[in-house]
């Protein structure tokens, strides 16, 4: 996994606005695609559900950036959450590099096929990615792996892990200096006691498909 620039740290950021469901994005009689907001999620509740709470890892055919660049991360995290919606999964975590993607989420009553979700999302992220670098028939996705999170202490280090992940990736200090994770928005609409609560959650035992 190549590692984008170092961001350097924000102060600020986009106001929340209730999620919303979204198609696709949509081209333009240009051919430019248009993106919808992103439709943050709601605060997390962290705690268990009868409904599921999952962790879902993804990786790129033979680990290859194809998401390399900024635009395509973006893309990638902005679909992530917009089918998220649709789909009517809550995300509460989630981390998107240049060759794999990590997610959190909890399940509802109303809640569809999780790994429909999953490929609805691999199926536009590859068709839009082939359209904008001009690449025919390219494979993009090779696998993902979904585990459901039955325990709170594995379910919450869980968590942790997916806010922190660019860090351990090195490519950031501080997690909330990585622009396509979850962190800022985390540490933005949860108690500081709740962030501080999660972010104590040792990681170094935790165990996710996660060599890119």
């Amino acid at each position: 996994m190549k590692n984008p620039k170092m961001q350097a740290p924000i102060n600020s950021v986009p106001p929340s606005t209730a999620p919303q469901t979204f198609s696709a994005p949509l081209a333009s009689d240009e051919g430019t695609v248009q993106q919808p907001p992103k439709p943050w999620p709601h605060a997390p509740v962290h705690r268990l559900t009868v409904h599921g709470i999952y962790i879902v890892t993804a990786g790129t055919l033979h680990k290859q950036d194809l998401f390399e660049r900024d635009d395509d991360r973006t893309m990638l995290e902005k679909l992530l959450l917009i089918l998220a919606c649709k789909y009517q999964w809550q995300i509460e975590a989630w981390a998107v590099f240049s060759n794999h993607y990590h997610f959190v989420a909890r399940g509802n009553p109303s809640s569809a096929n999780l790994r429909e979700l999953i490929r609805h999302l691999h199926s536009d992220s590859a068709r839009e990615l082939n359209r904008v670098h001009k690449q025919v028939g390219r494979v993009v996705w090779y696998n993902f792996w979904d585990t459901r999170l039955t325990y709170q202490y594995a379910y919450l280090a869980r968590l942790n892990y997916v806010h922190q992940n660019a860090v351990k990736h090195g490519l950031v200090r501080v997690a909330n200096q990585y622009q396509w994770c979850s962190a800022r928005w985390f540490e933005r609409v949860a108690s500081p006691a709740q962030v501080q609560t999660i972010y104590a959650f040792k990681t170094d035992r935790v165990k996710v498909q996660d060599d890119f």
